[in-house]
């Protein structure tokens, strides 16, 4: 595929992956938004979902460019699906931080127009204590962390400069870790809703599959390796 197609692709990609957010602020800008009985919760659900969907997008390109060599192309979008992810995962836990735990955001830029910038500070030690509180009692928030963090190691450790200083092998160890946020995600979802609720299942069946191709290749890899060839050793004559 020409270098052209290639870059129209990607602005075609741009577009859909920011679709979702246009989509949000619209909601927000038409006050439909404010007409939802619980309209923080729809938001969390929002970005939780469009974080699993990229990441799961992001999963399954490895496994569909080996179906075919016509596809291999698809390989060059990774990187920017992944960090698309990583963008509403930061939504997902802004959303609880300023919104859902009270951070007062109208009074900390007040401060900064007022030239109080430690007005940032201050509205977020009010905000911390339940926050801690809600890390220490809800493992739905602590899975939930663990695969934001791993999101943020993998996006600052994205691009190619940082690749090289990091080494090849290195960076592909770490970037495995994906596979963690993934399941880490999924687990995040499932203790979020009630009991009861199977909504998760979809995304829960989508990264098996995803795991279960990750596996299926690497054992098929290891078969087709050659055993090393065996040393006879040399015995002296007598």
């Amino acid at each position: 595929m020409s270098k052209r197609s290639i870059a129209a692709l990607k602005v075609l990609l741009h577009l859909l992956c920011l679709a979702p957010f246009a989509y949000l602020l619209h909601l927000y800008r038409s006050g439909a938004l404010a007409l939802d009985p619980d309209p923080v919760n729809y938001i969390t659900h929002f970005t939780g979902n469009w974080t699993l969907y990229l990441l799961l997008a992001t999963l399954a390109i490895t496994p569909l460019r080996r179906l075919s060599t016509r596809i291999g192309f698809i390989v060059r979008f990774r990187r920017m699906i992944g960090l698309y992810a990583f963008f509403y995962a930061t939504l997902h836990l802004a959303t609880y931080i300023f919104l859902f735990s009270g951070y007062d955001v109208i009074t900390a830029l007040a401060g900064i127009r007022a030239d109080h910038p430690g007005e940032i500070v201050t509205q977020w030690k009010l905000i911390w204590p339940s926050i801690a509180d809600d890390l220490l009692k809800r493992r739905f928030i602590q899975v939930g962390l663990f695969a934001w963090v791993i999101l943020f190691a993998l996006a600052v450790t994205s691009p190619a400069f940082i690749m090289r200083a990091m080494g090849g092998k290195n960076w592909r160890r770490l970037h495995s870790l994906i596979y963690v946020a993934a399941i880490a995600g999924v687990i995040h979802y499932w203790w979020l809703v009630k009991t009861g609720v199977r909504t998760p299942w979809k995304d829960t069946a989508v990264l098996a599959v995803l795991l279960m191709a990750r596996v299926a290749y690497t054992a098929a890899k290891r078969r087709r390796k050659p055993a090393p060839a065996r040393t006879d050793a040399v015995i002296s004559g007598r």
